[in-house]
């Protein structure tokens, strides 16, 4: 029996940003479909792309995204992937809404597996004060009233102290990616 399609997200890490690794939303569309998605639909240049699948498909493009995209583009591209049940899930679970925090100070940090709870355990609660972060399963999420450009609370520190890969997005986009999964 064939799993039936769902929609996806997949967030991808690191594409036009600063001038590097430029890649056309068009050309990421094509590639997705060439890889088995359908409905095929972007976000912003910053890589949020939205697809039906079925599970296998969005599972390989989960795993196997970085390797294939360096081979067609040239440069690797981590690509993190949630069904449209965890995004309500990560939108239903932001510990910092319910104390009232802006959602402009609002990030996630999508994480490609869950990380050890002992290295969560030893992740430093103090390292970008007032900045806060709460980790819950493959998320991190961010409160930064400061601004994401003036936090230590950054990519390369979780992905170092978890042992995982990340990539991030202001609460904003997490919403609008939501509502795309949603149809």
């Amino acid at each position: 029996m064939v799993d039936a399609p769902v929609e996806w997200a997949a967030f991808l890490r690191g594409i036009n940003v600063g001038g590097k690794h430029k890649l056309p939303m068009s050309e990421l569309r094509a590639f997705f479909a060439e890889l088995g998605a359908r409905d095929v639909r972007t976000y912003i240049q910053s890589g949020n792309v939205v697809f039906r699948a079925e599970e296998a498909v969005a599972r390989e493009l989960a795993t196997g995204f970085e390797r294939r995209a360096e081979a067609r583009f040239g440069f690797p591209v981590p690509a993190v992937v949630r069904s449209a049940l965890e995004i309500r899930a990560v939108l239903a679970g932001n510990p910092f809404l319910a104390g009232g925090a802006d959602e402009k100070a609002l990030h996630v940090l999508f994480l490609a597996s869950e990380p050890d709870p002992a290295a969560v355990a030893g992740l430093d609660p103090e390292r970008s004060a007032p900045d806060a972060f709460a980790v819950r399963g493959r998320e991190v999420y961010l409160h930064l009233p400061n601004g994401a450009a003036r936090t230590r609370l950054t990519n390369a520190y979780f992905d170092r102290a978890l042992g995982t890969t990340s990539t991030g997005r202001n609460w904003r986009t997490v919403r609008t990616v939501a509502a795309m999964v949603e149809g």
